[in-house]
Formats: structure tokens, C-alpha cells, sequence
């Protein structure tokens, strides 16, 4: 080996030991994971020394007769329904009021952007304070203005998934309003001005300029806060554990419940699998409608 190449060998080996420990936690935390999900949804085994047995498709079939799998999807959906718009929507006007030059718009933008970055146990711990149905603030509030009898809220089946869509907008739409704001950000001025030469409102170039110029982050973040709904948990788990009863237990708390209270691996890897393959569709609905909005655009 010449001296150049024991320098170019060495230059390399320096780049690869930067990336190795990500290599390295990819393999451990994320692809080994992965594999044995593939391999569990085949079988039965409770996690302990148990051996496993081969079931083939039963974790499938039972998963599809589960009424507590039906209701965990219907869940899902009906939070990622409304969550979903509200958010995209909260985002939307307030990265346009925050898209101007007035006094202290770093100290707003910086206000609207904290929750996201707020520990999740403790917003959770708040709001929970804020909707608690005896004494809590909001419920002290709808008697002081005559309502007798407020929701019971995170202790109500009619009610606990509301608070947990609530919570979720307050927390993530100040992500996409930054998302916004760059979009928002990249529209030329050229536009208004001639907009206002011909005469165009505000809001006809609101509707007619801002809306259809950000119809690619639009689809963006449809897509994303989509994939963001299927895979919530963390949230619903510190509010209300998946309750009352089953109503605000959604996809990822029944995976979770099956594999680390019931001790069903074979029968969570299954129900896993099919999330993944909700999250690939969506993903795979990405890549073909981003293409067809930026060339519409």
C-alpha cells in the first residue's frame, strides 16, 4: 500500500467512526426491532422463556375479530379526522398574522412555538389540572357563566377525546406555523403589489395568492400531522392512559397494551404490522401527490 493510499485509507476510517455509533444505534434500536416484529406476528410468545410457537396468520384473523382492535382504529381516525384540519388551520393564520413587521414578532412567534418544544408529562399534567371536573379552571369558568353542569372532560367517554384533540392543536400547531412562516416567507411581494394594483382586498389575496402558493407545504403538512396522528400515544397515555374505558384508546396504546400488559408479542407485532402498512400507504401518497402539486403549481 502506498503512502497515498494509507492517507486516503485513513481519512476514511476517520469519516466512518464519526457515523458508526448512529450506524450502530440504527441496528440496535430501530432494524433488529423491525426483523423480530416480522417474525413475532408469525408467532405466540409471552416475552418469557416460553418458546415459540408457530401460528402463521391467527394473530391477523384474531386481530380483525377484536372488537378492542375496531374500536383502537375507529379511535385513531376519528382523532387524525379533526385534529388533523383544526391544526392545519391554527397553524395556517397564525403564522399569516405573525408573518408581518410589528413590535416584539420574535417574542410571539417564540410564545406560539413553546409548546412543541414543552415537556409532554408536563403539558399533559396541566391540561388534566385545567379540565379536572370538580375544581378545575375551565369548569369554574362554564358555572360562573350559568352552565350547571360542565363536562366531566378527560373523566367522560363522550368527552375525554375531545380534550386530548384540544391539547394536541395547542401543542403542534406552533411546529407548523414555522413550517408556515418559511413557505410564507418564500412568496414573492411582487405578487401583493400587483394584487393591489388591480385593486384585490386582503382577503382576495389571501385566497387568491397566499393559499394556492402553499398548497405543496399544505399537502405537506396534511401528510405529516396524518402519519403524526397514526402514531400518537405519548399524549394520550399521560392524560388518560387510553380511558374511560376504550375511549381514547387508539392504535398505538392497544399495540401497547397487548405487548406490555398481556404479554401477547405475537399478537402486538401483527397488530404493529398493519399500522406500518397504514403509515406506508400514507407515505407512498406522499411521494406520488407531491409530485402532481408541484407540477401543478
Amino acid at each position: 500500500m502506498t503512502g497515498k493510499q494509507k492517507k486516503e485509507w485513513k481519512r476514511n476510517a476517520i469519516g466512518y467512526s464519526f457515523i458508526l455509533p448512529n450506524f450502530i444505534g440504527y441496528f440496535i434500536f430501530i432494524f433488529v426491532p423491525v426483523i423480530l416484529t416480522f417474525v413475532l406476528c408469525v408467532m405466540k410468545w409471552d416475552g418469557s422463556s416460553t418458546p415459540m410457537e408457530f401460528v402463521g396468520l391467527k394473530n391477523f384473523v384474531k386481530l380483525f375479530h377484536d372488537s378492542g382492535f375496531r374500536i383502537s382504529v375507529t379511535n385513531t381516525l376519528y382523532y387524525a379526522v379533526f385534529t388533523v384540519p383544526l391544526t392545519m388551520v391554527a397553524a395556517l393564520l397564525i403564522a399569516v398574522l405573525l408573518n408581518s413587521k410589528i413590535k416584539g414578532i420574535v417574542v410571539y412567534r417564540t410564545a406560539f412555538f413553546f409548546p412543541y418544544v414543552a415537556s409532554l408529562v408536563a403539558v399533559g399534567a396541566v391540561w388534566n389540572m385545567l379540565f379536572q371536573p370538580e375544581f378545575g379552571p375551565v369548569n369554574e369558568f362554564l358555572k360562573f357563566i350559568g352552565i350547571a353542569n360542565p363536562p366531566k372532560w378527560c373523566a367522560s367517554t363522550d368527552w375525554a377525546m375531545t380534550v386530548i384533540i384540544i391539547v394536541s392543536v395547542w401543542k403542534y400547531m406552533g411546529y407548523y406555523m414555522v413550517v408556515y412562516l418559511a413557505a410564507l416567507q418564500g412568496i414573492s411581494q411582487d405578487l401583493y403589489e400587483a394584487a393591489s394594483i388591480d385593486g384585490a382586498t386582503g382577503f382576495k389575496k389571501f385566497r387568491y395568492i397566499t393559499i394556492p402558493m402553499l398548497k405543496p407545504t399544505t399537502f405537506f403538512v396534511i401528510i405529516m400531522m396524518t402519519i403524526q396522528c397514526f402514531k400518537v400515544f405519548d399524549l394520550i397515555y399521560v392524560m388518560t392512559g387510553g380511558g374511560p374505558g376504550r375511549s381514547t384508546n387508539v392504535l398505538v396504546n392497544h399495540i401497547y397494551n397487548a405487548a406490555f400488559v398481556d404479554f401477547k408479542f405475537g399478537y402486538a407485532s401483527a397488530s404493529a404490522l398493519v399500522l406500518f402498512a397504514i403509515v406506508l400507504v400514507v407515505t407512498l401518497v406522499q411521494f406520488q401527490g407531491e409530485k402532481k402539486f408541484t407540477d401543478y403549481v
